[in-house]
């Protein structure tokens, strides 16, 4: 086998393309083909999964048969008068059909880009886990559990799998839509390969870990085409109360009808109200707004999941990151940046600050370490102290060893070293020189605040002189695990919401207690053991607390599956993914926050249009009783606040709005609420008066607007 150094080779984003598909909701490659699925959907089998609109969609059948009576001279009400309320209940129920049908049409959009990443490819199956055992060629999808395959450069990896020999650069831009390439190697978190992606350079041995039709890019087509998504708890609750709102009114409105013919018989006034009026006043009061946008609400919250590059294995896991109380957090790469930088220089007795600033630049000058580095940036951050020529420095660099633990430069005049304290200062020891007690108890209080230690020493005159000066502590150099900017505002939203944050590591706790102050968590959970991880997230559930977890290794998969929201990060071991209920394909641990905003939104969009729905029935119970009923008790007139032209103009006025408001609130349902960082209270607050006033308020202008309209047409 031959290790090759092909550059990185830059494939489509399908993911990217995915996400730009969802980005123009009213695209016309949406559009058409969502109006031919809303007639599509006109079938009594789809419309009984909505009961709210079930009742939409057999008014609408049964003002047609009127109308039809009515062109055989059995009318009730005009000919054009039902046919104008049948047609726009019609559009009420295609409308509906619409919103769900776009929201489906953007995840089959994204579902579409994703399965161009899929490929038959062919696979060079072992008959023993062993690079040189015997190879036979086959296809992917003869592939089973357990196979063991050879994958070398320029190969396609054909199934989901662990790699158990090897180490190779892998291109996973057609799943993540990173062009950067990953190293995967056996053992360790680093050794989950994706179907579909590519190796770069190098080989590997994968042992095959699900059968066709298993893998993950499947179970993301299937995810994302909605083919598994199961109403959620919260929606089940959510259609119950509809429904029983629905029968409600609908019992209330049939009664309408014997009431209306006994009051006419009894004043010998008026006229009996018509079916075709009791129809739109039902379908006018039952909340068909939010019935309508219900499933559009729901699959929109899975998209926005998917444009977030986060896989999420159900609905239910959406909406549970919406209700999560607690959040626990890695330390290393969620809470901190994960590399450990230079932020003081603590000077020796004798020595000034920029004395040891120039000479930890000197030691750090061919230390490509992000410690070193660093170092570097802040000597030139304090002091101006720019890069030298390292070829007229005549210096020879000294590399970290685990022996010395230590690192420096030899110069003409003098030698630096910079290490840990106590090889430093047995170097300083070594060389005639002596280690302050002020440097030890600078060293004590840096590693007291959960910051790093480097001692750095000098010894005048040239390498191996034996006539040179004793050596000596010019100071010590604190490197602090830098939390990351703006994660304390974060937490601090989250606390606003109600959600406590824990963060997890595997320090010690004087430094965990450190590092959780400079952050703002609210607790923390210091040399954390995968039994400790899995016994605090039980201790939050009894106690009634949904937790929110990622993870990335096989050691985390028993508190990912025990958690209510589990990311497993898309660089992690396949066990990992397997339990956890989401994919963060960017492998990002602080996407947990983005997360639970995402399934906030979309439980705060269900909750506004919900009263929204219910709040503007109240417009058009004002147009409709007065026009159906006046005639028989004419001091109903004075709910004719809008002053409507006649009774059918009313009527037909409520349907319209009614139907036209679907339309209206797709964008808002497909996008979602704006998200703000509220408490439960102040967002329940905020519904009510935008949502509720503003559902009471909106619908008297547009009703009048739309009667004026008729009005002016001869419609009325």
């Amino acid at each position: 086998m031959t290790t090759s150094s092909q550059p990185p080779v830059h494939r489509p984003d399908n993911l990217g393309q995915a996400r730009t598909a969802a980005h123009s909701m009213f695209e016309p490659v949406l559009v058409k083909p969502a109006i031919v699925e809303s007639f599509r959907k006109l079938t009594p089998r789809t419309q009984l999964r909505n009961p709210v609109m079930f009742c939409v969609y057999v008014g609408s059948i049964l003002t047609t048969i009127l109308w039809f009576a009515a062109l055989t001279g059995q009318a009730e009400a005009p000919a054009g008068f039902i046919l104008a309320v049948a047609l726009w209940l019609w559009f009420t129920v295609l409308f509906a059909n619409f919103a769900e049908a776009l929201a489906e049409g953007r995840s089959k959009a994204q579902a579409a880009s994703l399965r161009s990443a899929k490929h038959n490819v062919m696979a060079k199956k072992l008959n023993a886990p062993n690079p040189k055992a015997p190879v036979l060629l086959t296809t992917s999808t003869d592939l089973r559990k357990g196979d063991v395959v050879l994958i070398e450069a320029g190969d396609t990896i054909p199934a989901d799998g662990e790699v158990i020999e090897g180490v190779a650069s892998v291109d996973e831009s057609a799943i993540t839509g990173e062009s950067a390439p990953v190293i995967r190697e056996s053992g360790g978190d680093f050794s989950s390969v994706t179907g579909g992606t590519r190796v770069l350079s190098d080989w590997i041995v994968v042992r095959v870990s699900v059968n066709p039709g298993e893998a993950f890019l499947d179970r993301m087509i299937a995810m994302v085409e909605g083919a598994k998504r199961q109403k959620t708890p919260n929606e089940i609750a959510l259609t119950i109360l509809l429904v029983a709102l629905t029968l409600v009114l609908l019992f209330a409105t049939a009664t309408l009808l014997p009431f209306s013919m006994f009051s006419v018989d009894a004043v010998h006034a008026g006229h009996v109200v018509t079916i075709t009026a009791l129809v739109a006043l039902l379908v006018c009061l039952i909340p068909t707004t939010i019935g309508g946008l219900l499933s559009a609400i729901g699959v929109a919250g899975m998209s926005r999941m998917m444009q977030a590059n986060v896989i999420a294995t159900s609905g239910r896991a959406v909406e549970a990151a919406g209700d999560v109380d607690v959040l626990l957090l890695d330390k290393t790469g969620t809470i901190t940046l994960g590399n450990r930088q230079a932020s003081t220089f603590i000077p020796a007795p004798g020595v000034s600050e920029q004395d040891l600033a120039d000479a930890a630049q000197l030691a750090s000058l061919a230390d490509e370490t992000p410690e070193g580095r660093s170092i570097v940036v802040l000597a030139k951050q304090r002091f101006n102290i720019r890069e030298r020529d390292m070829g007229a420095l005549h210096a020879t660099f000294l590399g970290f060893t685990a022996q010395t633990r230590m690192s420096g430069v030899d110069l003409p005049d003098r030698e630096i070293r910079k290490g840990a304290s106590d090889a430093v200062k047995l170097y300083i020891e070594a060389h005639g020189g002596r280690y302050p007690a002020e440097v030890n108890n600078a060293v004590t209080d840096v590693a007291r605040r959960g910051s790093t230690p480097l001692v750095v020493a000098e010894k005048p005159g040239a390498h191996g002189s034996p006539d040179s000066a004793p050596a000596r502590i010019l100071g010590v150099i604190e490197l602090k695990d830098i939390v990351k900017g703006g994660i304390k505002e974060r937490f601090a939203e989250l606390r606003k919401m109600g959600i406590k944050t824990v963060m997890i590591t595997g320090d010690n706790r004087l430094t965990a207690a450190a590092i959780a102050a400079e952050a703002g968590v609210d607790d923390f959970l210091a040399e954390a053991t995968p039994e400790a991880k899995l016994k605090m997230i039980r201790g939050h559930q009894t106690a009634g607390r949904l937790v929110a977890m990622t993870g990335d290794g096989t050691n985390d998969a028993p508190a990912l599956a025990q958690a209510d929201v589990a990311v497993a990060m898309n660089t992690g071991t396949q066990a990992a993914k397997e339990a956890g209920n989401m994919v963060d394909l960017d492998s990002n641990p602080t996407k947990l926050i983005e997360i639970v905003e995402i399934g906030k939104q979309m439980l705060m969009t269900r909750g506004s249009l919900t009263t929204f729905s219910i709040a503007n029935d109240v417009a058009k119970y004002f147009a409709i009783i007065p026009a159906a009923f006046a005639s028989t008790y004419p001091n109903l007139r004075v709910l004719d606040v809008m002053h409507l032209t006649s009774p059918s103009s009313a009527i037909l006025s409520a349907v319209i709005f009614n139907a036209l408001i679907i339309v209206a609130l797709i964008p808002l349902a497909l996008k979602g609420v704006p998200y703000r960082a509220l408490g439960a209270a102040a967002v329940l607050r905020r519904n009510l008066l935008i949502y509720g006033l503003g559902g009471i308020l909106m619908p008297f202008p547009f009703i009048k607007l739309i009667d004026m309209l008729l009005t002016a047409l001869g419609w009325a």
